[in-house]
């Protein structure tokens, strides 16, 4: 079993940065680790996931060029540096692991608690 725990999320204005971070139990070698978020009445959307090896990235149009996934496997940890936020960013944020290159929520079969992070405008 793998358990995630994220933290990092908080309460920052608009324009400022913010870094979450997820914990995996063990390793996770197979595994492609993605980051999502949800609102109150919508559904969970994926902004972000990575490969293995960290050579493969998608990122949701919204958070290209702002967001970066990044991760680090001796520490069993993926990060979003999230840049330039702004008030639409604000969400429960989670990291999920899965065995697949998607961005499909029920395609990812491990699930960290969340973190909520709030934009300020």
């Amino acid at each position: 079993q793998v358990q995630l725990v994220e933290s990092g999320g908080g309460l920052v204005q608009a324009g400022g940065s913010l870094r979450l971070s997820c914990a995996a139990s063990r390793r996770t070698f197979s595994n492609r680790m993605g980051w999502f978020r949800q609102v109150p009445g919508k559904e969970r959307e994926c902004v972000a996931h990575i490969s293995w090896s960290g050579g493969s990235t998608y990122y949701a149009d919204s958070v290209k060029g702002r967001f970066t996934i990044s991760r680090d496997n001796a520490k069993n940890t993926v990060y979003l540096q999230m840049n330039s936020l702004k008030p639409e960013d604000t969400a429960v944020y989670y990291c999920a692991a899965s065995n697949y290159v998607t961005t499909t929520p029920h395609l990812y079969n491990y699930w960290g608690q969340g973190t909520q992070v709030t934009v300020s405008s």
